[in-house]
Formats: structure tokens, C-alpha cells, sequence
């Protein structure tokens, strides 16, 4: 009776709490977006945003664009590798406790192609010139700016340096006339495919300058949408040595299709598209595409969900939790007692934060890392 009455106290909470910025969220057609992908001769390029060239045998271009997306879901796939190598960047500048630099995944978009990540040194990083270990830092889906920030602060406490990256379309990246986010997740298929490519490239960038800076050993922290994108963020970047699934799933797709944090975009999708097919088409942004790069790397996790959770059901995160108990990958895992908006409510957030602080305090400390000279 108790367990029944607690879930009904935070699913009421939960809904009360996504509702609220509803006069914000809008409605967006479903398009296949096949023009926002990289051609596959240009993975080893990142800053050409050239699209796929369209065939003619469709007059309406409805059924080419579905084939070229599925065609740019198996080879993303099978060489995940290349897809997500970032190109080199030569613009950084840390200015007024700001990073910025040229993304090497350009949209087209000015204001998002330029990238902002918040730096939080950690005193004894000031102290010895900019040695010690570092955290990547990737937050959720809309998050407004400050979002996080206290996070970033409880690492410094914890004597690790924190870097937010503003995530794609997000902050300073918005272009005006947006009020959310919604060119990074929406009925865009293929832009939303760009989107989240992009978002890692840009991560993983920010973990080389870390690098470059002297920072060691290094660990990433991603919630909710920073969460799978920090999973493909850590399944191919060598550099980092720890990470925080904060919220998860095995499948993308999924979590909008049923969370009630994304329903205006599955309204959208319904237009075009199925659940079954959609899952098929962004397998590039689940983790479920990278169990085993997770496995061959053999590097330590910590998987957290939230047990009263609406936006990422907690069937999802626990089916995750079994695939990666089946392929023995070393992981902690942590069930908050509340449910995804509730995450960022007192005590809650203490809770969530102090235990994804200590343990990439525990882990980094641990590390083998030799330092660059």
C-alpha cells in the first residue's frame, strides 16, 4: 500500500512538473531529413555538412529519403568509429572562465556551429598549474542556462575540475526565434541523427582540450539526453577513464516515443513513422549500439535511474542494467527513490549529486593516468 501511495505522490509531482512549460512547447511536422546527414566520404572531413544527394526515382522524395536514412543508420553503425572522430579544432579560446570553438560537425546554423563550455578549475588545479583530474559535464534536453552549475561546483569540492558543454541548439547555440531546444530532439529525423553526432564530436573536443591543458585522468557525466550521448561519447573516446549515465536507456527512440518529456515530438513522428522503425533508424544514438565497445574498453560506470521515473520508464533502464550485467562490464548502479523532474528537487539532488561526485572522485583518484609532459 505504502509503494502504491509513494508512486502515486511522485507520478502526480512528475506530471505537475512537466506541465507546467507547456504555452512553450510546440508541435513540429514530421520530415524524414535526409539533407541533414554527412555523406559517408566525408566522415573523415566532420566540418563538410554536405547531404546525401537525393535519387529520382521516387518523384516525391518521400520513400528516397527513408532508404538514405536507413542506409545512413547501417553504415553509422558498422563503422561507428569513423562517425563519431572529430576533426580537428585550431579556434579554441577559454575566455572569462568560457571555452569556445568552432564545432567540427558545422550545421549551417552560425550561433549553434559555434560551441560554449562552462569551466569550473578545481582549486588545486589553480594551484598546480592546471594538473589533476577533469570531468565532462553534458546536461539535459532544454536545459537552461545556469542548468547543472551546482553539479559542476560539487565536483570542484570533490577536487575535480568540471567542463560544461552546452549541448547542441542549447544557450548561446539557440538561433533566435526558438524558446526550446527544438532542433536537437524533434520530428526531424534526420536532423535529430545530426544533432546528437554533433554533440558528441563536440565532447569529445572538449575532453582533448582538458587533455591538452594537462588535466588527468578524465571522466564524463551525461543526464537524460547528455546521458546517451555521453554513453557514445565513452564507448569511443580512449581519453576518458570513468562516466555517469545519469538517467538511461538501451534504446533512444523509446524514451520520446513513451516519456512524457518528449510527447509533442512523438506527436510529430506519428505523422510518419512507427516506434519499430524509428528504433531501427536512431539505433545510432541508443546504447544499445555500443555494448560492446563499452565491454572492450573495460572501463568503470555508473548507471543511475529514477524509480518513479515518466520520461525514462524505469522497464527501459532496467532492461539496460540486465544487457550490460549479461556482457559483465564493470558498473555501480544507483536508484534514486523519485522520479525525473523530481531529480533536480531537495533532497534529491544532493542524493543524485554527491553520489555521481564521490564516485568519480573515487574512480579518477584510482586511475592509472600518467600525466603528459
Amino acid at each position: 500500500m505504502a509503494g502504491k501511495l509513494l508512486r502515486t505522490f511522485f507520478h502526480s509531482w512528475e506530471r505537475r512538473l512537466a506541465y507546467t512549460d507547456d504555452g512553450e512547447r510546440r508541435v513540429l511536422p514530421f520530415e524524414w531529413g535526409a539533407e541533414y546527414l554527412p555523406s559517408f566520404a566525408d566522415w573523415t572531413n566532420p566540418s563538410l555538412a554536405t547531404g546525401l544527394a537525393a535519387r529520382t526515382d521516387d518523384p516525391t522524395g518521400k520513400q528516397d529519403a527513408r532508404h538514405v536514412l536507413h542506409e545512413h543508420t547501417q553504415k553509422a553503425l558498422a563503422k561507428s568509429a569513423d562517425y563519431f572522430e572529430p576533426g580537428d579544432v585550431s579556434d579554441l579560446e577559454l575566455l572569462d572562465g568560457e571555452l569556445t570553438f568552432t564545432s567540427s560537425a558545422t550545421t549551417g546554423v552560425p550561433e549553434n556551429d559555434r560551441v560554449h563550455a562552462r569551466f569550473y578549475p578545481a582549486g588545486a588545479s589553480r594551484k598546480n598549474h592546471g594538473r589533476g583530474p577533469a570531468v565532462v559535464v553534458l546536461p539535459h534536453w532544454n536545459a537552461k542556462e545556469g542548468a547543472q552549475d551546482g553539479l559542476c561546483k560539487l565536483l570542484n569540492r570533490f577536487g575535480l575540475t568540471a567542463l560544461k558543454v552546452a549541448l547542441p541548439y542549447h544557450e548561446a547555440r539557440r538561433p533566435g526565434g526558438l524558446e526550446r531546444a527544438d532542433f536537437m530532439l524533434s520530428p526531424n529525423v534526420g536532423r535529430t541523427l545530426q544533432s546528437f553526432r554533433q554533440a558528441v564530436l563536440d565532447a569529445r573536443n572538449a575532453a582533448s582540450w582538458l587533455e591538452s591543458e594537462g588535466y588527468g585522468p578524465l571522466g564524463i557525466v551525461g543526464t537524460s539526453l547528455g546521458s546517451a550521448i555521453a554513453f557514445a561519447v565513452y564507448a569511443h573516446e580512449s581519453r576518458l577513464d570513468a562516466a555517469v549515465f545519469n538517467h538511461i536507456s538501451p534504446y533512444f527512440a523509446d524514451v520520446v516515443w513513451r516519456g512524457i518529456s518528449t510527447r509533442q515530438v512523438r506527436e510529430g513522428l506519428e505523422e510518419g513513422v512507427g516506434l519499430e522503425e524509428l528504433r531501427r533508424l536512431w539505433l545510432p544514438l541508443s546504447p544499445f549500439s555500443y555494448y560492446e565497445q563499452l565491454r572492450d574498453r573495460n572501463r568503470p560506470s555508473l548507471l543511475i535511474y529514477a524509480r518513479y521515473d515518466l520520461s525514462f520508464p524505469p522497464d527501459l533502464s532496467k532492461q539496460l542494467l540486465r544487457d550490460i550485467g549479461r556482457l559483465g562490464i564493470e558498473r555501480e548502479v544507483y536508484e534514486l527513490p523519485c522520479g525525473h523532474y523530481t531529480t533536480a528537487k531537495f533532497p534529491f539532488n544532493w542524493m543524485d549529486g554527491l553520489r555521481i561526485a564521490r564516485f568519480l572522485s573515487r574512480k579518477l583518484r584510482s586511475s592509472s593516468y600518467s600525466p603528459k609532459k
